[in-house]
């Protein structure tokens, strides 16, 4: 009998293992692949190719400093100065962290005025003064709504209770510009923002993390992540079993069956963590299924042989695609895309933004490719809900309809500076097939708000007393930030 069995080896629940183990508790952890990490893994994409790529997830920024200083995790973040470019007919917006001149007369270029550069400096004092706020309750027990009304203070109103879409239009008056505020609260969730406040709860999680909101790259690759946690979970006494894929949970017994070559097992936890979709839980412990849940981005990646030329000379691609780099992304042509998905339409202009992993890391290419130029590129497509793809056309149609987005907004086709056969697109069901991911949801589910609604004291607890949710699904869940998995950790531990 273990102290504690983890049915996972995601990141979250590589946190929990880890935490445990020094702690002094006896862990198993079972991973149903051949590896541990789940989606968090960096991998050479394309046979004969040099390039290890974050195939799923791959920025960091939710991840609390507190969980790294605490595991002595040994990773090393890096900030990208420009935080986005956003293509505008012969020119482009550039967010430049490190000169707030250019990035004001950027604005004017674009707006033709002062107005939105004083309104986008509010607007993100307002979201920082936030994630100062929210972001060290993330890893506390669970506090009632009024008491996390009061530590945000003014920005509680625009943040949690008005539509997100509604805030955005009378903050700014540029079209481009409440379109590259609005990509935030539609990563990876289908919503309307001027109608759902689903979209506030996704824009949260994207302005908060670790209390800044920045999105940094991990210097190896997402790999570099999860392969440090393990290392510390197994160094703490932690046993970890790949290829070891659960089938069933007893949570009145602590009983786990899992199912590996040699066939079915049987093990006891004295508390059983569950880093599992709810949707899968459910059906592992022979309840009730709730909805599935839906996914609703198109994701891939790609090895360039160079960067691709831009329209606006002004500045250097270099630039241009080491931050986000939005593609369609208006505030316009989001609501169009809404409107196209929601009537089951793949859309005509999908909007999308890209960046460059290597040019901030450049460890992750072999010594030739970084020779010669050549790039890393991955793409996040909005607004493509998993029922868009039943037809076996709709993938092919997708990737196709993205390409010409991009193609719409640069000064030559992406496919001349392509690496043959360097291109891999992920849809929904992909996920959902490869990953085990129901519906593709790369949330687990719908994100929750960071405050008490009824459950336990972390918010990873279940109806069972034996049992704990420490996956992207519980309160709190979602992106790469182990919070879930510390949760649970310190609800084992009575913390």
């Amino acid at each position: 009998m273990f102290d504690v069995v983890i049915a996972g080896a995601g990141h979250n629940g590589l946190v929990a293992a880890a935490y445990l183990a020094r702690a002094g508790r006896s862990v198993l952890l079972l991973e149903r692949f051949g590896h541990v990490g789940g989606l968090a893994v960096s991998a050479q994409a394309f046979p004969g190719v040099e390039a290890r790529v974050s195939r799923y997830s791959y920025l960091v920024s939710l991840l609390p400093s507190k969980v790294v200083t605490d595991l002595g995790l040994p990773l090393d973040l890096r900030r990208r100065r420009f935080s986005s470019y956003t293509p505008v007919g012969d020119g482009g917006l550039l967010v430049d962290g490190g000169d707030d001149d250019r990035t004001a007369a950027s604005f004017a270029n674009v707006t033709g005025s002062g107005h939105e550069i004083v309104a986008w400096r509010r607007f993100y004092a307002m979201t920082a003064a936030a994630a100062t706020a929210v972001a060290p309750t993330l890893i506390e027990p669970l506090m009632p709504r009024e008491r996390l009304r009061d530590l945000v203070g003014e920005a509680w109103t625009d943040l949690f209770e008005r539509p997100i879409g509604q805030v955005v239009n009378e903050r700014f008056a540029d079209d481009v510009v409440r379109g590259v505020v609005l990509t935030d609260a539609l990563i990876g969730t289908f919503a309307d923002p001027d109608a759902d406040l689903l979209a506030n709860r996704c824009f949260l999680y994207h302005v908060i993390g670790d209390g800044t909101g920045d999105w940094n790259v991990p210097v190896g690759g997402m790999g570099a992540v999860t392969g440090g946690l393990a290392e510390i979970a197994r160094k703490a006494g932690a046993q970890i079993r790949v290829n070891a894929e659960v089938v069933a949970i007893d949570p009145a017994t602590g009983e786990v069956t899992y199912r590996d070559e040699s066939g079915e097992h049987t093990v006891t936890g004295g508390k059983v963590l569950a880093n599992l979709p709810p949707f899968t839980l459910a059906r592992l412990l022979g309840e009730e299924v709730p909805e599935r849940p839906e996914g609703a981005q198109l994701k891939i990646n790609m090895v360039l042989k160079r960067l691709p030329r831009l329209k606006d000379p002004s500045v250097d691609p270099r630039e241009a695609f080491s931050g986000t780099f939005h593609i369609n992304e208006s505030r316009d042509q989001l609501a169009a895309a809404f409107r196209q998905a929601s009537a089951g339409e793949i859309p005509g202009l999908p909007p999308a933004e890209v960046y460059c992993h290597s040019l901030t890391d450049p460890s992750i290419l072999g010594a030739d490719l970084r020779a010669s130029g050549a790039q890393t590129m991955t793409l996040f497509g909005l607004h493509m809900p998993a029922r868009l793809f039943d037809r076996p056309e709709a993938k092919e149609e997708a990737v196709r309809r993205t390409l010409a987005s991009i193609d719409s907004v640069l000064a030559e086709p992406i496919e001349d500076v392509l690496l043959p056969g360097c291109l891999e697109a992920k849809t929904p069901l992909d996920l959902e097939k490869d990953a085990a991911l129901p519906g593709g949801h790369i949330f687990h589910q719908d994100l929750s708000w960071p405050y008490a609604e009824g459950e336990g004291r972390w918010g990873v607890e279940t109806a069972h007393e034996r049992l704990l949710l420490c996956g992207a699904g519980a309160r709190r869940g979602g992106g790469v930030s182990g919070i879930p998995g510390h949760n649970a950790a310190m609800a084992v531990l009575g913390r």
